[in-house]
């Protein structure tokens, strides 16, 4: 979908409803990433298009898609003409939703409204680091870039410093990479991203053990969980997508380990919030490198991925 306002769909499920047979995994249809190449293309998934404008240093990437969100919590109707309090509404609304981020834009609020924008008017954001830390904004075909270009000028919040293609309606936090030194160049990275979906999270490696459970706790592993560590095969990288009721993890094609890294966090050590109460009812699917989460409590789920306590990940012996 592009970065203008989009109207009400029917969101795309990750997982049949009710479907809970690890046997049995049903997903949706991969994204085109064929498609995709090292230009930016406002007309691909947020996930995707951003790619192009992520240097490859980088080694995370978050990426929210508020217009999504809107459609998601019932908000699709909001536009410029939109009362002050149906906007407040929806930002009300965002914690309760999987979300990994609350608008860049709302901590400058007062001072962006003498500009006529503000964070109602982005489509969608990212943020990514590593070796390389920055955002991305892309805004909705109705906002004046002429605005945004004086708000940049005027160093305004988080807007000071920034760039603007003003033709491709996107703001960076710095100069655009070019095509070979971005995320769009690297492969194992294109086929991980481009699904529909509220909220994107990539890495670009698997996590270390004492990230994901624990410092020291490691040495304390008894028989049975070491040896289904032992078994896991190397992690690249991996994604995973919250949708409003379901979460889709990548973990690359062909992944003769998926079911083994589905029923990690049964036999690791336990973390908080505790994994099952964000992720339920998990199926996978080796050939693809799919799992497929119900999406519990999305709060938790957010947390567990920003604290980067996700057992799927973890890296093996």
């Amino acid at each position: 979908m592009s970065s203008g306002v989009r109207w009400l769909v029917p969101v795309v499920v990750l997982l049949a409803a009710g479907c809970s047979d690890p046997a049995d995994p049903v997903y949706p249809e991969d994204p085109d990433t064929s498609a995709i190449s090292t230009e930016y293309d406002p007309s691909l998934e947020p996930s995707a298009a951003v790619l192009a404008l992520v240097p490859s240093d980088a080694t995370t990437l978050e990426v929210t898609d508020l217009d999504q969100l809107r459609l998601t919590l019932g908000f699709g109707f909001l536009n410029r003409e939109a009362s002050a309090a149906e906007r407040a509404r929806f930002w009300r609304a965002l914690p309760k939703a999987a979300t990994l981020s609350t608008g860049m834009l709302r901590p400058a609020a007062e001072e962006l409204r003498a500009y006529g924008f503000g964070a109602d008017d982005v489509a969608w954001e990212a943020t990514y680091a590593g070796g390389a830390d920055g955002w991305v904004m892309a805004f909705h075909d109705d906002v004046s870039m002429t605005q945004v270009e004086e708000a940049i000028r005027d160093r305004v919040g988080p807007l000071a410093g920034a760039v603007l293609d003003a033709e491709r309606r996107v703001v960076t936090s710095a100069e655009p990479p070019e095509g070979d030194d971005s995320w769009a160049a690297l492969e194992e990275v294109v086929d991980l991203v481009g699904q529909e979906a509220n909220a994107t999270y990539v890495e670009r490696s698997c996590l270390p053990f004492d990230t994901v459970f624990g410092e020291g706790m490691e040495a304390q592993l008894a028989e049975a969980p070491r040896a289904a560590l032992a078994a896991l095969d190397p992690l690249e990288g991996f994604s995973v997508a919250l949708g409003g009721s379901l979460a889709t993890v990548k973990l690359g094609e062909n992944r003769p380990d998926a079911f083994d890294r589905l029923r990690l966090d049964e036999v690791m050590p336990a973390i908080r919030p505790e994994f099952g109460a964000a992720f339920s009812r998990g199926v996978a699917d080796p050939s693809t490198g799919r799992l497929g989460y119900d999406l519990q409590r999305p709060s938790a789920a957010t947390a567990l991925i920003t604290d980067q306590h996700l057992p799927f990940a973890v890296c093996g012996d």
